[in-house]
Formats: C-alpha cells, sequence, structure tokens
C-alpha cells in the first residue's frame, strides 16, 4: 500500500483544551472564536481570503487513535457504519469545520464558530462558497441524520471518542 505524508501549514487555536465538552460541529458552537496560525512560508497563500466570509478548514485529528467501522454516533443511540458519520476516530483521522472567516492579520486567521481542539495541526484552507457545493435544484437526503441533525447545536462531546 502507498503511503501519504502530510505537512502541518499551521496550527488551530481554540479555547477548547479537552476533548469531553466540546461541541461536537461548527453549528453547535456559534460564536466560539478562534485563530489560525499558519506558518510564515505560507502567508502569501491568505492573499484574498478576506473576501470569503466562510473558510472550511482540513485539520488532522491529532488525538485521534485508531478507528471502528461500526461506531455509536454523537447523536444517535444506534450503531452506524463509519463511514455514514461525522465520528471522529477514522482510518485517515481527517476533519473539515466550515468557520466564519472574520479578519486576517499577518498569519493568522481570526475565525467563528470554531469546533476544533486547541493545538490541531492544520493541513489546508479552502473558500467556502455553497453555490459550488452542490446543484440548488438538485435534492438533498441525509440519511439517518434526518431526525436528529438538530440536536448538534447543543450536543457536545462525551468520551465516546476519547482514547
Amino acid at each position: 500500500m502507498e503511503t501519504i505524508e502530510y505537512m502541518p501549514i499551521g496550527v488551530i487555536r481554540s479555547p477548547f483544551k479537552n476533548l469531553e465538552g466540546m461541541p461536537i460541529q461548527p453549528v453547535g458552537a456559534r460564536g466560539v472564536r478562534g485563530e489560525v496560525h499558519l506558518k510564515d512560508e505560507y502567508i502569501a497563500g491568505l492573499a484574498d481570503i478576506d473576501q470569503f466570509s466562510h473558510i472550511i478548514l482540513i485539520y488532522h485529528f491529532h488525538k485521534s487513535k485508531g478507528f471502528k467501522l461500526k461506531v455509536k454516533p454523537f447523536l444517535d443511540n444506534n450503531i452506524r457504519g463509519l463511514f455514514a458519520t461525522r465520528a471522529p476516530k477514522r482510518p485517515n483521522p481527517i476533519g473539515l469545520s466550515v468557520v466564519r472567516n472574520n479578519r486576517v492579520t499577518g498569519n493568522i486567521i481570526h475565525i467563528s464558530n470554531v469546533d476544533v481542539l486547541d493545538g490541531t495541526p492544520l493541513l489546508d484552507i479552502k473558500p467556502y462558497i455553497p453555490q459550488m457545493e452542490r446543484d440548488e435544484d438538485e435534492e438533498i437526503c441525509i440519511g439517518w441524520l434526518k431526525e436528529v441533525h438538530h440536536k448538534a447545536k447543543e450536543k457536545k462531546s462525551d468520551k465516546r471518542f476519547i482514547n
């Protein structure tokens, strides 16, 4: 099997020092402020990012060890297939969050709605453009989450995915 290696381009700072009690999705972190600290060699890549109200952060779940292909997700009591969840323990522990881009100063992006553990290694940043994510005429089906997705606003992380 081929090995793929990524190097962090920065770090995500947030008020969350422990996994337990964190919001499980950005919708549950409304107003929570954080920062993205980009390594100096990537500062030129921030040109024009201030034109976007929201950005996608792609990061490494650095506290995640191992995975199971069947999990009990935060929003459900049923066992689900890992790839039908947003559980953090994955074969490749990569996370993503859409956050508000408040402003950029030097190598720091000031963000809000952050649901990420403090010190999380950042792999990439992309502008969030909802009009390009899907065809607006296309019907969306959100599977088992249809009845429970609204709970993500209040649900906090517990010990189920802590190593």
